[in-house]
């Protein structure tokens, strides 16, 4: 027997919004003599992993990427071409103003300080239906870690089995799954929604 879901949990990132990293790379390249390909490289580097962690302060973070970068630009401009990353989902937004009341909602999102920052303000009208935001710079423990999920658990207000977690990412819903919530692997908003009448979400 399937049972009662009583709380979900959304990742942000390609799920509630979209981002892309490439838009910081653009506007930050006509200040480096890096190649794209080059700053890509060095984007992967145990710095970003950091900071989502909260290892790193954002002041920190900025001077590092300056560094990582090689730019010339100043500090300001490095956390403005950062943060504006995101574009709304507007099938998704339709979706939680259909999901709210009516199931406690949560958001886990491996996410740092000016990423944040800026969806907490851009997406204002998503994430104001939601009942906490379970962020890893916060917290300090970034998905599929365990202690991510036991965080979250503490804010669901009900049995592991009862919580349906949603990413876009298959390692982090195989992450959710393992702590004992059900799973989806996110896709687009209409097949999300089938998913979620098969695990008798309304």
């Amino acid at each position: 027997m399937i049972p009662e879901m009583k709380t979900l949990i959304f990742d942000f990132g390609n799920v509630l919004g979209f981002f892309d990293h490439r838009k910081t790379l653009r506007r930050l390249a006509a200040h480096t003599d890096l190649s794209m390909n080059a700053m890509m490289t060095r984007f992967r580097a145990r710095t970003f992993e950091d900071y989502e962690c909260g290892r790193l302060t954002s002041a920190n973070f900025l001077t590092e990427a300056r560094q990582l970068f090689q730019l010339r630009c100043s500090e300001a401009d490095i956390a403005a071409a950062w943060s504006d990353i995101f574009e709304h989902n507007d099938a998704m937004h339709a979706l939680i103003l259909s999901l709210r009341g009516r199931y406690r909602l949560l958001l886990g999102s491996n996410t740092n300080e000016l990423h944040a920052t800026q969806f907490r303000r851009q997406f204002a009208d998503t994430l104001t239906h939601f009942h906490h935001l379970v962020l890893s710079h916060e917290i300090g423990e970034r998905k599929p870690n365990r202690a991510f999920f036991e965080h979250c658990q503490q804010h669901a207000s009900c049995a592991p089995q009862e919580c349906l977690f949603i990413d876009d990412l298959p390692e982090n819903v195989a992450g959710a799954q393992a702590f004992g919530w059900q799973g989806i692997v996110f896709r687009n908003a209409e097949n999300l929604r089938k998913q979620l009448q098969a695990a008798g979400v309304s």
